[in-house]
């Protein structure tokens, strides 16, 4: 699917995130709601573990893409939730942590530092927007 991305040249250009993501055709739209490091159980993967919680709900959320149609070259939007908003930046900066997007054209995404999750364990959460292009075979 075409996308195209814009980072005007008079903002700061960010390494985790485009500014600007423009979908332009027929699409289906894929929202997954917000995702937790959790098992089986709804109990906490990692526990106080950013980059192991982080990495849980990378692994849960490829599964959900794959299960709608998509895979993460189709996000177009990102939004994460943490707990401690310097920790996971950490985990973000740190460049042996991996990313199942392309780093040279990350999605739009907003980070949001709140004061509880779902589970008291939960230190992230993210949620995605996924675009393809038609409809359900």
């Amino acid at each position: 699917m075409p996308k195209e991305i814009i980072n005007p040249p008079e903002l700061f250009k960010h390494s985790h995130y485009s500014r600007v993501l423009i979908v332009d055709q027929p699409s289906r739209f894929i929202f997954i709601a917000g995702t937790t490091p959790a098992d089986e159980n709804y109990q906490p993967v990692a526990p106080g573990d950013y980059r192991g919680q982080y990495l849980a709900i990378l692994d849960s959320l490829t599964l959900q893409l794959k299960a709608a149609g998509a895979t993460w070259d189709d996000v177009v939007f990102r939004r994460w939730f943490a707990l401690s908003v310097p920790e996971f930046i950490k985990v973000m900066n740190d460049k042996s942590v991996p990313v199942p997007w392309d780093r040279n054209r990350p999605s739009p995404s907003t980070l949001i530092g709140v004061t509880g999750l779902s589970n008291p364990g939960f230190l992230l959460e993210m949620e995605v927007l996924a675009v393809v292009t038609g409809g359900r075979a």
